[in-house]
């Protein structure tokens, strides 16, 4: 899972706008309109950063379609102290 965290987050275009979105839901589950919102990202964006974390495994989706929240994978949950170091490696 750490490399694919390290793929996914800085090794891709918009790794920075990942990591953005996995920071968000990391504090609190959201949609992804509530992302796009208070990321300032346009919808489609979010949605195509989010399909990226799930097929990877990175972020779990809870309810269905559009009022679905996001969080963190379990996977990615054991594998914070990576996600730390690379947040840390971007700002």
């Amino acid at each position: 899972m750490e490399a694919v965290l390290w793929y996914v987050l800085t090794g891709t275009r918009g790794g920075e706008n990942r990591v953005r979105i996995l920071r968000a839901v990391e504090s609190q589950p959201r949609n992804a309109n509530q992302l796009a919102e208070s990321l300032d990202l346009d919808y489609k964006t979010v949605r195509h950063h989010l399909d990226v974390l799930m097929e990877n495994d990175v972020v779990q989706r809870s309810g269905d379609d559009y009022g679905a929240v996001y969080l963190p994978s379990g996977r990615c949950r054991a594998n914070w102290e990576t996600v730390e170091t690379i947040i840390q490696r971007i700002e």
